[in-house]
């Protein structure tokens, strides 16, 4: 495993140059397909072709339509900040620099994960353009804790209960009975992981979930770029990220 953080001071902005410059030229999504690779090779045809239907549903249910599109003005946020407990505001972010606001759902997702762990290592290429970077997802900020100390991650993760922001932002919805239960039986406890709490206490919010989704919001508010995907293991490339980002300067 890569140990970044031993070679990284993303809060300064240096990095060995090999981790970002391998970083850029690796396809996320390759990685991402390796994940889906492995999970078909392990897990019961049963629980895949259960998955497969969950995702068509989410797609059908047209949420991706929802999502705000470039041009919108960005929905303000004021989220605990979970490294140091303190309210974080869209507005003082957006004052410095273009912001990139990435929606993820949680800890528990291997997706997620080696999303966050790519952004790790271009978090300076990001500050290079002058911009910040923040991950936001319904976990708790003890979650987000474990999330920053075990994959040493520079930039903020903020806390948004019941996924409130992400519903403002387009990209918010209820985990179905369903797909509770399907959630159970592969031992994911999303109520835990968002509140705490245990099945039998489990509130409609701690069941929110945030599409998987990458917002740029440049200094005027605006959106400059969105993509959301209801298929979970689909995620943009950073490197079109950042193309977005020098367009967008």
């Amino acid at each position: 495993m890569r140990q970044p953080a031993l070679l990284c001071n993303s809060l300064q902005g240096g990095c060995d140059n090999r981790f970002v410059a391998s970083s850029l030229n690796t396809s996320l999504q390759d990685q991402l397909d390796r994940i889906t690779q492995n999970t078909r090779a392990l897990v019961q045809p049963e629980r895949l072709a259960f998955s497969e239907r969950i995702i068509a549903e989410l797609f059908a249910s047209g949420i991706e339509d929802r999502a705000l599109k470039p041009g919108s003005v960005a929905p303000a946020f004021s989220l605990k900040d979970a490294a140091t407990s303190k309210l974080v505001n869209s507005a003082d972010l957006i004052a410095l620099g273009p912001l990139v606001i990435k929606f993820f759902r949680g800890r528990w997702d291997p997706y997620c994960v080696t999303e966050l762990e790519t952004w790790r290592d271009l978090y300076p290429e990001l500050r290079s353009r002058g911009a910040l970077f923040v991950g936001i997802s319904p976990q708790s900020p003890r979650q987000s804790n474990f999330m920053l100390d075990q994959h040493h991650l520079g930039f903020p993760l903020l806390s948004d209960p019941g996924a409130e922001v992400a519903e403002q932002y387009g990209i918010g919805f209820t985990v179905s009975s369903e797909q509770r239960r399907y959630f159970q039986s592969i031992l994911v406890n999303i109520p835990f992981n968002n509140a705490g709490l245990n099945y039998q206490t489990a509130t409609e919010a701690s069941w929110r979930l945030p599409l998987p989704a990458t917002f740029i919001v440049d200094r005027n508010n605006l959106i400059a770029f969105a993509e959301a995907h209801a298929d979970f293991r689909v995620r943009p490339e950073p490197a079109d990220v950042l193309a977005a980002l020098d367009r967008s300067r």
